[in-house]
């Protein structure tokens, strides 16, 4: 494994590239305005209608991605899943046909190594090349062009990338084989996930002692209990906004594959498993269009304690006997 730290986003900018970005989410959207800004022909591209308009409106191209397909350099597809990403290249209306050979396609939906693997062979049985490049570092660096990419596959593949991989991120973790790009994101995802869940318990068992969510907030950052994740989703909860930059809804979906792939090399993963059922239950009580920092209404419920800006129903607030 290489690593590229700090890449240069004006060096991809003295040659205009032409790229498709797929998906327009909350990672898309960050995603192709870094290409945008770096000077780059970009077609942003989503199912709904108001982010395609906003990134044409941002300087995005507005002709049909139909009529320029064969003149693409690079597709960046950053949907929701191994579903969806399967659909986009290979799909009825699939653009991985319509494009020219050694175009490179860079895949940054989290699935599971051998969906990876089986992705590049269908790519390269139609002359286009494979990047498995699952991302980490959430919208704001999405937005600012300052992720961590998690890549593999050949040196074709990593230098015709190039361009938007200089635009997009601030850190590229280069692996020699596309799959394990997809295996490390889901040893980060592992770590994500139960960290998101042990931030909320702890931050609600906290207000059943009388500690708020400010007074965590400014003591746990300074102690060895922190880590990336309590810092950066606490204040949502302590704020009581929601507002999604990373849905509940992915959890079930990433920690499943974390499980999946555990129980296929008959390794016990309880810890996932227990943040995995609290991600569940979020999303069965309806909460899974949040922001993933609402895993703290699991536990808020359970105790019958409101949380900050949810409305008092009788119910305990922080410190309260």
């Amino acid at each position: 494994m290489t690593t590229t730290k700090e890449r240069s986003k004006q060096a991809s900018a003295t040659s205009i590239t032409k790229i498709a970005a797929i998906g327009l989410g909350a990672m898309g959207y960050g995603m192709a305005s870094s290409c945008l800004r770096a000077g780059h022909s970009v077609w942003g591209i989503d199912l709904a209608v108001d982010p395609m308009q906003r990134f044409r409106a941002l300087g995005g191209e507005s002709t049909e991605l139909s009529d320029v397909a064969r003149e693409l350099d690079i597709v960046i597809v950053s949907v929701l899943n191994a579903n969806q990403t399967e659909s986009v290249l290979f799909g009825d209306a699939g653009i991985v046909s319509r494009l020219a050979p050694g175009t490179v396609v860079v895949a940054c939906a989290t699935v599971a190594p051998d969906f990876a693997r089986a992705m590049e062979r269908r790519c390269d049985e139609a002359g286009v090349l494979y990047l498995d490049a699952p991302i980490s570092g959430g919208s704001v660096k999405a937005a600012n062009g300052q992720l961590s990419i998690m890549a593999g596959g050949s040196d074709s593949a990593f230098e015709k990338a190039a361009p938007a991989l200089d635009a997009m991120a601030e850190t590229v973790f280069r692996f020699g084989a596309v799959g394990a790009g997809s295996a490390m994101k889901a040893v980060n995802q592992m770590l994500a996930g139960v960290h998101i869940a042990a931030m909320a318990e702890a931050m609600t068992f906290g207000m059943t002692q009388g500690v708020t969510p400010e007074t965590f907030l400014k003591v746990i950052p300074e102690c060895a209990g922190t880590s990336w994740m309590l810092e950066n989703r606490g204040p949502h909860v302590a704020a009581g906004d929601y507002t999604p930059h990373s849905q509940i809804n992915i959890w079930p979906k990433d920690l499943g594959i974390v499980s999946d792939i555990a129980r296929e090399a008959k390794f016990s993963a309880p810890l996932t498993a227990a943040a995995l059922q609290q991600f569940l239950a979020a999303a069965g009580m309806g909460l899974g269009a949040e922001d993933d920092a609402a895993i703290a209404k699991v536990y808020a419920r359970n105790v019958g304690m409101t949380l900050p800006g949810e409305e008092s129903s009788g119910q305990k607030t922080p410190g309260e006997e």
